[in-house]
């Protein structure tokens, strides 16, 4: 699917059909703003959860019953696997008919290394997830990580102050490369151990990822690390 122009032309409602605003209301309301109403449907609520290569979805199931008021995207670069997870997500909506349930997450096929910007406008995010991403071992690979000084300043404006970026993966080499060019940035800080361990999104991140139940598979060991988006600082 193509990426959108901007945030305001992304129709969001197809991917999240139980949060359309009726449209009579949506008029009403355009009316009241003297704003000529969208051609997109609006919805009740944006997103705020990102899963920045979401795999196969492991992640999100977990979470859409633990974060109900947020609605949560999946992004995921490879067609298939992108395929596979709405449909996990259709089947699972229907399994669960006249509930919300799992109707607050959704997953769509992005490159989102080269389009975060045109999915969600400046502070929208409060949480983003980049859970066991390629470590691209090799030096001259080291470009195409999902963590560099670039993609932290993107990570960065779509992110709301007080929110967190959470990272794990099996890599060493990789964790302490993460965590390098968060802290390293002016815009992020690492939240404390005590923190991370309370934190029950932390907690789902470790156990329900594929990637994640297979290094429990092979005894492996997982790092993780978060941060927290700071508030911009007040220009003299």
């Amino acid at each position: 699917s193509p990426s959108p122009r901007s945030p305001e032309s992304m129709d969001w409602h197809v991917y999240y059909p139980a949060f359309v605003v009726p449209q009579a209301q949506s008029t009403k309301e355009s009316a009241l703003t003297d704003v000529a109403p969208h051609r997109t449907i609006s919805l009740s609520k944006e997103v705020t959860v990102a899963d920045i290569g979401c795999g196969f979805g492991g992640l999100l199931v977990a979470l859409a019953p633990k974060l109900p008021d947020e609605l949560l995207l999946g992004m995921e670069i490879r067609t298939k696997v992108t395929e596979f997870v709405q449909d996990r997500i259709k089947a699972l909506r229907n399994q669960n008919p006249g509930t919300s349930l799992y109707q607050n997450i959704a997953c769509l096929r992005a490159n989102s290394m080269k389009f975060l910007p045109n999915f969600f406008r400046k502070g929208q995010l409060s949480k983003i997830f980049l859970c066991f991403p390629d470590p691209h071992f090799k030096a001259r690979k080291h470009k195409a990580r999902i963590v560099s000084t670039t993609l932290n300043s993107e990570y960065a404006f779509i992110m709301k102050p007080g929110g967190i970026a959470y990272t794990i993966t099996d890599v060493e080499d990789l964790h302490n490369w993460m965590t390098q060019h968060f802290e390293a940035h002016p815009s992020f800080e690492r939240v404390g151990q005590d923190g991370q361990e309370e934190d029950l999104c932390v907690q789902t991140m470790m156990v329900e990822t594929e990637e994640g139940k297979k290094v429990e598979r092979n005894k492996g060991h997982k790092f993780v690390a978060c941060f927290r988006r700071l508030e911009d600082p007040l220009w003299p």
